[in-house]
């Protein structure tokens, strides 16, 4: 299961021509929440006012300053929709119809519904249907917004997850000296997935 989710992200990546080159643009959390929202609910735009005022309007010519039709004197800015081409995220666990537990991460709910596809590692497989029970349906995303899901114990790592583990520093000061050059990250990306392959064997 897990080979397949890695070739189905390997493809996409190979497909997509923001994988190959990418570029770093002015933004915040607000701003790139809400443009997913927009996603989410199937808007090409979304307005958000506490924008105005900042210095991020001089670097975004794609977000548009407007008066509010609704009132006078009430300037307003609206943001183009984010739609990703996938969602990539771990969790605790999925069941065997699909669904997946993600319990209060609401923010992951809103990426799998915004997106175009939805991939997902977990740390258990659960033969139970989280939908059925009281106690996990509302934490539950649907199946029907997941393309794949593979199971990866300790997924997250370096970075801890939730209180099963905690973040390896020592793995990420090194990501962050090695990710200064593409060829640094290309070098620590095949050695840390070499050492998980080996892990998991």
């Amino acid at each position: 299961m897990a080979r397949g989710l890695r070739s189905r992200a390997t493809d996409i990546r190979r497909r997509s021509p923001s994988c190959r080159r990418s570029r770093a643009v002015a933004t915040n959390c607000p701003a790139v929440y809400a443009a997913l929202q927009a996603s989410q609910k199937g808007i090409p735009f979304i307005p958000l006012r506490g924008l105005i005022g900042t210095d991020l309007l001089r670097a975004r010519s794609d977000w548009k300053v407007i008066d509010n039709p609704f009132g006078q004197d009430d300037p307003i800015v609206l943001l183009p929709a984010i739609r990703p081409d996938v969602a990539l995220f771990h969790a605790a666990a999925a069941d065997t119809n699909g669904n997946v537990f993600i319990g209060r991460e609401r923010e992951v709910l809103t990426m799998a519904q915004a997106s175009r596809q939805t991939l997902v590692t977990v740390e258990a497989l659960v033969d139970t249907d989280f939908l059925e029970d009281d106690a996990t349906a509302a934490g539950t995303l649907p199946a029907i917004y997941v393309s794949g899901v593979a199971v990866a114990k300790a997924g997250a790592r370096p970075l801890g997850y939730l209180d099963r583990y905690g973040t390896d520093e020592a793995v990420l000061a090194e990501y962050a000296k090695q990710a200064r050059t593409r060829e640094g990250f290309d070098r620590f990306l095949e050695r840390w997935l070499r050492a998980e392959e080996r892990v998991a064997a």
